[in-house]
């Protein structure tokens, strides 16, 4: 059904709910791409007037993307908490912002509604909101998971150690895992891109990997960042794996683009349960998503991008995750333009997970041929530990030589520790001093001594 609202003389129609919601997105230029934007600042004011009288029991019966084509939209709307939904059933979009601001949405409050929160509802209010407004909800949200170490506590972030190589040598991987835990950083994962698909080099990895942990009783988790059918096969050859990894889209038919559908998601979660090698807990699944995964691959049934990476969250909620993230600015300027629409999408999708009850976590990150710099890195970086971010990358110098692209380093999360007064995940820093890493402040301790670590590469301690 078509939706109107009035400035002055001039109407504003909207022919569905699906081009209400694309023209009261903040201006980015994955949506120009598509030619579904706003024209003008009016018409996206008009279409967040309208927005904002929605009831959220619509987004139940109007789906963006049809039930009877998308797996996607039957998850949603099959597993959608029904009685959970009742105590805010009758809420507008504009109101359930109201809400959300309020002393009444406790974290304890927010955590019982996740279930019922579908990710149109979650975009929807993220379109009514300034940036201090998703800080301060996603602040209140709290997600904790467990493998080897517990993520998401109160007043903690953790850090995914990056190390990744343009040729997979095991050497140089060392060097960058043993240098990132010398930074105090790891307690996310360790979790390599690795260059190369071959099954003998994937498993070489993760036996490096465990290898590490096990050596030094690292109380965390590691993963080689193949694709789930992958994981799956080098799990039933008998390799070591934590987590089975796979990037993930808000459609079906972008997801069949990355070879996956729900129920191959199904059989790597299982095959990983089977290990049982959890100490503390089995979220055994690592997902990665993006704005503009599902434009790139013309599976975007024109719905904004925002909106779809909502749903991606939709597709990791039911396989109870350790880990998502996303990866912000990786996808290029296409989708994100400039350094303002990366740190407003950081926010959405960060506020967005966090409100549907996944642990996000986020790349900060851009191109080099986007309109963006480091400086832009740092605000959002800071923005997202004010927000309660999960966890954030650690990446030797912040450029990662393998995909090329530019991120946080191991030293940017010592700064956000120092200004926010945020630890590390509680098992992970008893460790760290526990090996003299750091004192009991959490503090890296100053330069010098001998350390087990350093003793494993020799050439570090240069």
């Amino acid at each position: 059904m078509p939706y109107r609202h009035l400035i002055g003389p001039r109407a504003y129609v909207f022919a569905d709910l699906k081009e209400l919601m694309a023209k009261a997105t903040p201006l980015r230029s994955g949506d120009m791409l598509a030619g579904i934007a706003a024209t003008s600042a009016e018409e996206n004011v008009a279409a967040r007037m309208c927005l904002a009288e929605v009831p959220l029991a619509t987004f139940l019966t109007e789906a963006l993307v049809p039930y009877e084509d998308d797996e996607v939209t039957r998850l949603i709307i099959d597993t959608h908490d029904a009685a959970g939904f009742r105590p805010i059933a009758h809420l507008t979009v504009g109101d359930f912002r109201d809400f959300l601001l309020s002393d009444a949405a406790s974290s304890q409050m927010l955590a019982a509604l996740a279930p019922a929160i579908t990710p149109e509802m979650a975009a929807a209010v993220s379109k009514l909101m300034r940036n201090q407004d998703l800080i301060a909800v996603a602040k209140k949200c709290r997600v904790v998971t467990k493998f080897r170490n517990t993520i998401g506590l109160p007043g903690t972030m953790a850090v995914r150690l990056q190390p990744n190589h343009p040729t997979d040598d095991p050497a140089g991987i060392t060097a960058s895992i043993l240098d990132g835990l010398l930074y105090g950083c790891g307690d996310a994962v360790i979790g390599i891109n690795p260059a190369s698909d071959s099954l003998p080099v994937l498993s070489e990895l993760l036996k490096l990997t465990d290898d590490i942990i096990a050596r030094f009783d690292i109380p965390t988790q590691a993963c080689v960042l193949t694709h789930v059918t992958t994981s799956t096969e080098v799990i039933n050859r008998g390799v070591p794996v934590d987590l089975v990894f796979q990037s993930v889209a808000g459609t079906q038919a972008a997801n069949t683009s990355f070879g996956i559908d729900l129920a191959t998601l199904k059989e790597g979660r299982e095959a990983a349960l089977s290990l049982k090698r959890g100490t503390l807990g089995d979220n055994v699944m690592y997902f990665e998503t993006g704005q503009g995964s599902a434009l790139s691959a013309n599976a975007h049934h024109g719905v904004d991008q925002q909106t779809l990476e909502a749903r991606a969250y939709a597709v990791c909620r039911p396989f109870k995750p350790l880990l998502v993230n996303t990866v912000v600015g990786f996808i290029g300027p296409e989708y994100l333009y400039d350094g303002k629409q990366i740190i407003r999408a950081g926010l959405e999708d960060h506020f967005c997970g966090k409100l549907m009850g996944v642990p996000l976590g986020c790349d900060v990150c851009y191109t080099n041929h986007a309109e963006a710099d480091q400086d832009d890195m740092d605000t959002l970086m800071t923005l997202l530990g004010a927000a309660g971010v999960t966890y954030i990358m650690g990446i030797p110098g912040s450029d990662d030589v393998m995909l090329n692209y530019q991120s946080t380093s191991f030293h940017d999360q010592l700064y956000l520790r120092d200004v926010l007064g945020l630890k590390r995940a509680p098992e992970f820093e008893a460790w760290l001093q526990s090996i003299g890493i750091t004192g009991p402040d959490g503090r890296l301790k100053p330069p010098g001594g001998t350390n087990p670590l350093l003793a494993y590469a020799p050439g570090l301690a240069a």
